[in-house]
């Protein structure tokens, strides 16, 4: 059985796919407009141990993460270096794919970008028209928050609180502080394509719905994400989706912890963060992951040097271990001791990943294993793992 923690009822629920033996699962990418930071790979980290799990448990998976690659961030970037916005995307794009191959995550199934999907965000902005929940102004074509009741339902806020902290930005032409934009009139020398309501380009949210509409369809079992996207971004991707289709978007909302350096967010728009590629240059991917999961992903993480070290030494030792198993005799029989935590790491690992993913619990295993094989085969050289124990010792490790 396997329990996620779901951000909508805020509680474990038992994970009941929408069809049997099947998953489909929608992760917020990056924009691309600079290389990716610890904070991107703990998301994509987490997400590859939750794509991988799920198929271990023999669900077919389909698994989409998108490319923002048309932003106000992107066009800024390119403007700043007097390049076109899409070398810019591109640049980073292949940057990003390149550490994620470093870091050993696999590719999703599907990884759209959403100057590939026009055609789709563009017909579903007119069906938003059509139902009456979005309106043009000006070139510009925003969805009416007001219209869509259940909004706030993810974040848990009602609309007049939500109202309170709303402004509108200079020169836009909102009916309501809290509406946001599906598409942006194109401004002098900046990128668009033409749509009903003129040239332009889309809004930042409506982008996902149209890409997890298109490859996952009206109904997503899983949607993964940082906690700093839940609102507004994801909140929104429910009001677009659930307005258009009628059908409840996402069954189980999925969202990791950040990652602080110092005492603020890692965040590439304030510039408080390290590149994953300096800290792939310092330390193996496997200590990156390693220092990933012996948190659990919902809790904050705290980047310092001195924790990277403590991973690195704990990995050194995990695999002197391992080579000192490999070099002792395998017996007919194990120490007691032995064969009992070898079982006890396999039922750990079952009932830990089984509640909301708790790879600490699973690490924190490993490590007493560690210790008390490096103990036995000090005490007891000649007799530590029988054939059995050792087998499934191995096949432990490697659903780890």
């Amino acid at each position: 059985m396997l329990k996620l923690y779901n951000s909508a009822s805020r509680k474990k629920e038992i994970f009941v796919p929408y069809r049997s033996g099947e998953v489909r699962m929608y992760a917020c990418g990056v924009t691309v407009y600079d290389h990716c930071h610890l904070g991107h790979a703990r998301a994509a980290v987490v997400f590859d141990v939750l794509y991988r799990y799920l198929r271990q448990k023999g669900y077919q998976v389909t698994y989409v993460r998108n490319f923002t690659d048309i932003d106000d961030k992107i066009i800024t970037r390119a403007q700043e270096r007097q390049v076109s916005w899409n070398e810019i995307a591109r640049l980073y794009e292949a940057s990003f794919e390149a550490d994620m191959a470093a870091l050993a995550v696999e590719p999703p199934t599907h990884e759209p970008r959403a100057t590939e999907t026009m055609a789709e965000i563009i017909s579903l902005i007119a069906r938003l028209i059509e139902t009456g929940v979005a309106y043009v102004a000006g070139g510009d074509v925003f969805f009416s928050v007001r219209d869509f009741p259940a909004y706030g339902k993810l974040a848990h806020k009602n609309l007049d609180e939500l109202a309170s902290g709303a402004r509108v930005e200079i020169n836009e032409a909102k009916r309501d502080p809290l509406d946001f934009a599906l598409w942006k009139k194109a401004k002098a020398g900046e990128p668009a394509w033409e749509s009903p309501w003129g040239p332009g380009r889309p809004g930042w949210h409506i982008e996902c719905s149209a890409m997890a509409l298109k490859f996952l369809g009206e109904r997503l079992d899983i949607h993964c994400g940082g906690r700093d996207l839940m609102f507004p971004h994801h909140e929104n991707e429910i009001a677009q989706s659930e307005a258009a289709t009628g059908e409840p978007f996402v069954k189980y909302w999925l969202h990791n912890g950040l990652v602080n350096l110092g005492k603020a967010k890692m965040s590439k728009s304030t510039g408080n963060f390290l590149s994953l590629k300096a800290l792939l240059e310092q330390y193996d991917y496997e200590v990156i992951r390693l220092f990933i999961l012996r948190a659990h992903y919902r809790s904050p993480l705290d980047y310092s040097s001195k924790h990277l070290d403590d991973s690195r030494l704990g990995l050194e030792r995990f695999y002197e271990t391992l080579r000192r198993l490999g070099g002792q005799s395998i017996t007919r029989t194990s120490s007691r001791g032995l064969t009992e935590a070898v079982g006890k790491l396999r039922d750990t690992y079952t009932t830990a990943m089984g509640d909301d993913l708790n790879t600490a619990q699973v690490v924190g295993a490993v490590f007493e294993l560690v210790t008390l094989i490096n103990k036995t085969i000090e005490e007891s050289p000649s007799q530590v793992l029988s054939q059995v124990d050792y087998l499934q010792l191995q096949a432990v490790l490697g659903w780890i």
